[in-house]
C-alpha cells in the first residue's frame, strides 16, 4: 500500500472508531508495524489533521474533521449512487429530493476519471409503486427529531384498531410502506407499526419524557433479550 493511501486509510480508521485506538490495533488493520503507524500519526498531524493521542495511549480522531470528496474511492462512488437510487425510489419527496442533491454533489468535485460513474452509472434500482399512507416518512422523521408523541389509529392484522400513543424512536424503509419502532404507551412496552396499517394520525406536541439516546439503547436491549428467548426456545438452535 502507497502510503498516501495508507494515510488516508488510517484516518478511515480513527473517523470509525468509537474511542481511542492504539498503534498496535492500526498496525494489525493495515499489515504494517506499529512504528510505522507511529510515523504516519506524526505525519498527519505534522499536516494539521485533528489527531489527539499519544504513543502507549491511544488516538482519536476529533469531530468535525472532513476528507475533501476527492478521496472517494470508484467503489464508494457506485456505493453513493446506488443508495442514492434506492432513495429516490422508495424515500418521500423530501428525502428523493435530498439524495439527487447530494449526487449532484458529488459529481460536481468528483474527479475527471470517475465522471462516467455518473453519466451512466452501472447500477440501477427497480421502481415500486408508492404505498398509500396518512402518516407521512417526513412527518415520523420530524416527530424523531423533535421528540414528540404521536397519536394514531392503528389496525392489526384482523382489522380491528386501536388507538395507540406512541414515542417514535426510528423509521425502518421497506420496498412497500415503512415501519416505525416505537415506545407504546397503550401496552408498555416497545412495539412495530406498519405505516400501511395506520388509519389516522396526529402529532402531539407532547415531548417524548425520555433522551433519545436512552430509549434507543433500552431498545436495544429489549431487542437482544427478544433474541436470547427465542434461541432458548428454538429447538437444535445453539447459543454462540
Amino acid at each position: 500500500m502507497r502510503r498516501g493511501d495508507r494515510l488516508f486509510e488510517i484516518i478511515e480508521i480513527l473517523r470509525s472508531a468509537r474511542g481511542p485506538i492504539s498503534a498496535d490495533t492500526i498496525g494489525q488493520k493495515l499489515e504494517v508495524t506499529k512504528r510505522t503507524v507511529y510515523r504516519d500519526i506524526a505525519a498527519l498531524m505534522a499536516q494539521r489533521v485533528p489527531i489527539r493521542g499519544e504513543a502507549g495511549i491511544g488516538y482519536i480522531l476529533e469531530a468535525g474533521f472532513h476528507m475533501p470528496p476527492l478521496m472517494l474511492t470508484a467503489d464508494e462512488i457506485e456505493a453513493a449512487i446506488l443508495g442514492a437510487q434506492w432513495v429516490q425510489t422508495r424515500g418521500e419527496p423530501e428525502l428523493a429530493g435530498a439524495a439527487k442533491n447530494l449526487i449532484a454533489k458529488i459529481e460536481a468535485v468528483a474527479p475527471d476519471s470517475a465522471q462516467t460513474a455518473f453519466v451512466a452509472p452501472v447500477t440501477s434500482v427497480a421502481p415500486v409503486d408508492p404505498p398509500t399512507e396518512v402518516l407521512s416518512a417526513a412527518d415520523i422523521r420530524t416527530a424523531i427529531r423533535h421528540r414528540r408523541k404521536i397519536r394514531l389509529t392503528y389496525a392489526d392484522t384482523n382489522g380491528t384498531e386501536t388507538i395507540r400513543v406512541i414515542w417514535p424512536l426510528l423509521i425502518g424503509y421497506r420496498d412497500a410502506g415503512r415501519i416505525i419502532a416505537a415506545w407504546c404507551e397503550l401496552r408498555e412496552g416497545f412495539r412495530y407499526f406498519r405505516t400501511e396499517r395506520i388509519t389516522q394520525a396526529d402529532l402531539l406536541p407532547d415531548k417524548i419524557p425520555r433522551r433519545m439516546d436512552l430509549l434507543r439503547s433500552e431498545w436495544r436491549a429489549a431487542l437482544d433479550a427478544e433474541r436470547a428467548t427465542f434461541l432458548e426456545k428454538s429447538p437444535g438452535t445453539e447459543t454462540p
